[in-house]
């Protein structure tokens, strides 16, 4: 079965991937969850699709855990990947089953919105007829011809709506913040002031029925049948607890050079330099140093979940990306069997990344432990958001680069530092990556992160150039001893390395006196890479003034990605507006353009922020990047025109798309100010002062 696409390895039953009901609708089910990236939508046109139905006729049920397909968690720009093909898949197997039934060459039959015509048929019938509500009990263990991408009716087209955009505009959207149960408690945990903190006292003798409230170790909990009641007691307790620091946070010089001063260990990613390089006739050595701050996930909504303990059976409604995982996390942490836990799947206000739903979901399931039989709402406030969430990790890239006496790149290195990336909760270890559960008294230490070296992984992601160069050095430097917590942000180490790249290839155009798109071709042998960089020059009218570009392919096998941006920076208050980006991008078959458009243009934007507004800062005592003045984003003001261009190919595998555009976007931006104000920004974000600092350097 090692051949089945996607997560049809893990779960092969077709039960569980598709249902044909008796009214003629069908349900496809996914373990993927919706983040707003339009996942569901597009499960319901591949579906669509491939069964030869409406759209509308598709019902789309997705994760919860014993019910939906187990796959895992919803991350890497791998939905369409994994989920996608699976459907795919058992949706081809579906319909090879039911004509099967009701012919001996169903070859010969044509399906049109469900209903079935051809040779040897008294009369059409439908798949509910033919399936009549019944289970395929099927599993799947080879695959079966698809249908061809030439005869597609429903993929790429444009006007296809998303089922779930309306309610969400329109406010009838259901966010696990809205959810109402009868008899319901709200509660709110009273947090340390920082990571090392421990509770000392705390007096809850001012807490009367039928609130309450309780204490197990540095976790403090209220609960009230009122919300407002609840956040007011929270207030209350917080100001009798008294809290003593174990140890302050350790830091006293830049992040740039903290990183380089804890390095812990070094892994050559790859290596083509010859032990005994011949004498090169060289014209330029270049060598530039590049960074990023801490980054939040900045979600408009801080993090909730739910739970309700009934007859020994734990039920979560939780907008975790990884269902499976936080389940299994629960029982390790309550000492029980992960069968008595349900996780029911429901969005959040968003993360693309690890921010802190986990985190409320196992806040929501100690809370609930305390009120047997009655269902909690947990909510964290903006502050736990922004002091506690898992940060996106701070890192450091250091370029080299010789330039041959023809302008070629002859020699490329690439050392990059960073924090780990990894820091979901990952059930089995013996430390745990949940805040709750460090401060339980039978509760557990955080994992110490660990290296890892798989093609994708965080730090390296992207480190290798889509460039040819004779010879190549990158080499990951793990930094394990980090500040501040860190853990998965949207596009993890890939934004960093490609803003550095791309920022460096325009340094080096310059120095060999190239204009910035040439000397790109001239080091690309990647044909579809060649045709987006040319394409989104085509579609931008050139690359010149105050303009800058960036290429990349994510993860070096997923969508590839060209961004021109244009900017126009103030001489007197050195402040950065982008007035327009371009982008053109090849994802393979396009599976909904809308969707994927969105998430194109989404993940630029996002970038645009981080570059130019967002850090965490910190002291010694904690994070003092509180709220949204302290922490700011970019404001719909702020945001710049967008014109998108999609390279389509349906006789292609889909490629991952969603985190495809914040390293390109990066570089074009560093690119753009270089190209407006002759000033080169190396260390995000480029504010005033930044851009200022830059310009003294």
């Amino acid at each position: 079965m090692s051949n089945l696409p996607g997560s049809l390895i893990r779960t092969p039953e077709l039960d569980r991937w598709i249902a044909i009901e008796n009214d003629g609708s069908i349900t496809v089910s996914t373990g993927k969850v919706e983040l707003g990236q339009g996942i569901l939508t597009a499960i319901q046109l591949i579906a669509a699709e491939e069964l030869d139905v409406d759209p509308d006729q598709i019902r789309i049920r997705s994760a919860q855990t014993g019910i939906t397909p187990n796959e895992m968690i919803t991350a890497g720009s791998m939905s369409i990947e994994q989920s996608g093909t699976a459907v795919r898949q058992a949706c081809a197997w579906a319909r090879r089953l039911m004509l099967s039934e009701v012919s001996d060459d169903p070859a010969q039959l044509e399906v049109s919105n469900g209903v079935v015509t051809g040779p040897g048929l008294n009369a059409p019938t439908s798949y509910a007829e033919i399936q009549a509500g019944a289970p395929f009990k099927f599993k799947i263990e080879a695959l079966t011809p698809e249908k061809d991408s030439s005869k597609y009716t429903v993929l790429g087209r444009a006007n296809h709506p998303r089922i779930d955009l309306e309610d969400k505009i329109r406010g009838f959207g259901v966010f696990v913040h809205d959810l109402e149960f009868p008899n319901m408690l709200h509660a709110r945990v009273v947090r340390p002031p920082s990571y090392h903190h421990r509770l000392q006292n705390v007096d809850l003798s001012s807490i009367e029925a039928p609130d309450s409230a309780f204490v197990d170790g540095s976790f403090i909990a209220v609960m009230s049948t009122n919300e407002y009641r609840a956040v007011r007691l929270a207030e209350t307790v917080r100001n009798t607890a008294t809290w003593s620091q174990t140890r302050p946070i350790p830091i006293k010089e830049t992040l740039a050079d903290y990183l380089v001063a804890h390095e812990k260990a070094a892994f050559p990613i790859l290596d083509d330099v010859p032990k005994d390089v011949p004498p090169r006739s060289l014209t330029t050595t270049i060598n530039a140093v590049y960074s990023r701050p801490y980054l939040m996930h900045g979600s408009l909504g801080p993090s909730a979940a739910a739970a309700q303990w009934v007859d020994g059976i734990l039920t979560v409604w939780s907008p975790s990306q990884g269902i499976e995982l936080i389940r299994h996390t629960l029982a390790q942490l309550l000492g029980l069997d992960a069968q008595v836990i349900r996780v029911i799947y429901i969005q959040g206000a968003g993360c693309y990344g690890h921010n802190a739903a986990d985190d409320a979901t196992v806040d929501a399931a100690l809370c609930a432990r305390e009120a047997p039989g009655r269902p909690v709402l947990l909510k964290w406030s903006r502050a736990d958001e922004h002091q506690w969430e898992p940060y996106g990790p701070a890192m450091r890239v250091g370029m080299g680069a010789n330039l041959s006496s023809s302008g070629n790149i002859d020699l490329w290195t690439h050392d990059v530092w960073s924090f780990s990336h990894a820091g979901r909760p990952v059930p089995g270890q013996t430390g745990m990556d949940v805040v709750a559960a460090w401060h339980l008294n039978d509760g557990f230490e955080p994992n110490e992160p660990t290296p890892r070296l798989g093609p994708e992984s965080g730090i390296h992601r992207n480190a290798l150039p889509i460039y040819e160069f004779p010879d190549q050095q990158v080499v990951k430097r793990f930094v394990a001893n980090s500040p501040l917590r860190t853990s998965s942000l949207r596009s993890l180490g890939a934004q960093c390395n490609v803003f550095a790249i791309e920022s460096f290839m325009d340094e080096l155009a310059i120095a060999a006196n190239t204009e910035p798109v040439t000397f790109r071709l001239r080091h690309l042998q990647d044909t579809r890479a060649i045709a987006v960089l040319e394409r989104v020059v085509e579609l931008a009218g050139g690359v010149s003034g105050s303009r800058g570009i960036g290429l990349a392919q994510y993860k070096n096998r997923q969508c590839y990605a060209a961004v021109v941006a244009e900017v126009v920076v103030d001489p007197t208050s050195a402040k950065i507006q982008v007035t327009h980006l371009w982008i053109a991008a090849d994802a393979g078959r396009v599976v909904d353009r809308d969707g994927l458009t969105n998430q194109l243009e989404g993940g630029a934007i996002q970038a645009l922020s981080w570059c130019l507004k967002e850090a965490v800062t910190f002291d010694s005592l904690g994070v003092t990047s509180c709220d949204w003045e302290t922490y700011p984003i970019l404001r719909f003001s702020e945001i710049p025109r967008v014109e998108t261009d999609i390279i389509d190919r349906p006789e292609l595998e889909s490629l991952g798309a969603g985190e495809a555009t914040q390293g390109p976007t990066s570089g074009a931006l560093a690119n753009a100010i270089y190209a407006a104000t002759g000033i080169r920004a190396r260390n995000t974000p480029f504010t005033p002062e930044n851009l200022r600092q830059a310009a003294a350097d």
